[in-house]
């Protein structure tokens, strides 16, 4: 017998990126349960893109409390009588049950089996993350296509962005190129910040560019390290970046990311943010398995032809070689592109 929820809860995956390259799905599964009030129930680092534009339109988003027993409470507290886990954890199958949910689906995983009403056997073999969640919603009947994730910001997040950029001297640049040089995950994934101010100075030299900086508070010493590379080797290029690192919530970052006409980004959580709302961007991949986590969409994903590559390590015990073998030429070349790319539209 189909289920035919009346209040129905879902649980998106716990990282920014993850949690872009599963609005497919969750896009597919509103279309699906069309007439049920749908609650997102997200962890506050990504709860807030679910309360942006989106085709998963959620009735209410609500922030899950640090506290395991919080949570609980607050699930309960909802009366669902259905519930998708995206998260592969055996604590959010738990959660779902302690919480009295009586249909939790999800992915057989972590031992939770037991815990899921409906438990979907995982893909063979390597997939993008976005079909992993898209093959999660199809095995539980529910059609899901191949379009890409749709993002855009509300009012409110673009009034915020362009508070903060007003700071900087965007307004008289020709363009503006979103940098996030940090990443998540250890330093291994960060192409060299010296680098990345390299490609800084040449935009604003020779495409009239401003650059904002991007990223969460642990990426500070990456920005702080392009800013001090451009003091030292082109000043004149310093005064058009403005450094936003650590100083943005998700609201603010996805307001900013949409005011970009490129973004050069790490395999990053930005990286993904950039790429569903539209804008070119440029993707340096070192120790992770771009064929998995690549940004969706018509994007330049740039590479180095190692043997030891990925090998998703979070701290390089060699040379660095995946990351260090991506010359600025190859980026400048690609973000110029880009730029082109986007003029053109």
């Amino acid at each position: 017998m189909a289920v035919v929820p009346a209040r129905m809860v879902v649980r998106p995956p716990n990282w920014l990126g993850d949690a872009v390259m599963a609005l497919p799905a969750l896009a597919a599964v509103r279309q699906h349960f069309a007439d049920a009030h749908l609650t997102v129930a997200a962890v506050p680092a990504v709860a807030a893109l679910f309360r942006e534009d989106t085709d998963v339109r959620p009735d209410d988003v609500i922030d899950l409390p640090g506290a395991r027993r919080d949570q609980v409470r607050l699930l309960a507290d909802g009366h669902f009588d259905l519930g998708l886990l995206l998260p592969n954890s055996w604590r959010s199958a738990w959660q779902f049950r302690r919480a009295g949910i009586a249909e939790r689906w999800g992915y057989r995983a972590s031992g939770r089996g037991l815990l899921l009403t409906r438990a979907v056997r995982r893909p063979r073999g390597l997939v993008h993350q976005a079909d992993y969640y898209r093959h999660l919603v199809r095995e539980l009947g529910i059609a899901c296509d191949e379009a890409g994730p749709r993002l855009a910001p509300r009012e409110a997040s673009l009034r915020e962005a362009d508070r903060l950029l007003a700071r900087g001297d965007s307004a008289r640049a020709a363009r503006l190129v979103g940098i996030a040089p940090g990443a998540a995950y250890g330093q291994a994934k960060q192409w060299p910040p010296d680098r990345v101010a390299a490609v800084v100075a040449r935009l604003v030299a020779t495409r009239e560019a401003a650059c904002v900086l991007v990223g969460a508070g642990h990426d500070r010493d990456a920005g702080r390290a392009v800013e001090s590379w451009l003091r030292a080797h082109a000043p004149a290029a310093s005064g058009r970046v403005v450094n936003l690192i650590g100083q943005t919530s998700l609201r603010a970052l996805t307001g900013v990311l949409s005011r970009t006409d490129a973004v050069l980004a790490n395999d990053s959580g930005a990286m993904h943010l950039a790429a569903a709302l539209g804008r070119p961007v440029v993707a340096v991949f070192g120790p992770t398995d771009d064929r998995v986590t690549r940004p969706i969409g018509d994007h330049h994903v740039l590479t180095a032809s190692v043997f030891c590559r990925p090998c998703m390590l979070r701290d390089c015990p060699i040379d660095h070689r995946c990351m260090t073998r991506i010359g600025v030429d190859a980026v400048f070349d690609a973000l110029d592109d880009a730029l082109g790319s986007r003029e053109a539209r």
